[in-house]
């Protein structure tokens, strides 16, 4: 089944509040090899000009993962999320995560495609602080292969 093209610039979310911690952006650095004394140190962070420790860029993920979980869940949309394969990422941001922001997420669908027997979305997930200042855009394009 082919996904729904009408649901192309469908806005799901914002999702909870989602509080970036210390604790979170060390496990998550130790986890990918960040090196960077930005993401475990307070002190190093604010020598550097940051509030506080700094997320990796990649962070975002942790986040937008659970904003676009709703679009996937969504039977009206059509997706076989077993025949899914991840395709592009990027992560465009007006200033870095930090610890102590609280973030939500809202997550619009930019366009579906199809190519042979592939069906290709693309989400864009606007990542906020509950003040709403905007932190970063993640857009991401999942290829669903055809049966």
């Amino acid at each position: 089944m082919a996904l729904n093209t009408e649901y192309v610039g469908r806005t799901f979310g914002p999702t909870e509040p989602y509080e970036v911690s210390r604790v979170k952006i060390a496990e998550f650095s130790d986890a990918i090899g960040e090196p960077s004394a930005l993401c475990r140190d307070a002190e190093a962070a604010v020598k550097a000009g940051y509030p506080d420790v700094i997320a990796p860029p990649t962070f975002a993920i942790v986040i937008s993962m659970k904003a676009t979980s709703a679009v996937a869940a969504d039977p009206g949309l059509g997706l076989d999320y077993s025949m899914v394969v991840h395709g592009e990422q990027s992560f465009t941001y007006s200033r870095p995560l930090r610890a102590g922001d609280v973030i939500v997420a809202t997550t619009t669908i930019e366009s579906i495609r199809s190519k042979g027997s592939l069906s290709m979305l693309t989400t864009a997930t606007d990542l906020a602080t509950v003040g709403g200042e905007h932190v970063c855009t993640a857009r991401s394009t999942i290829v669903e292969r055809g049966k």
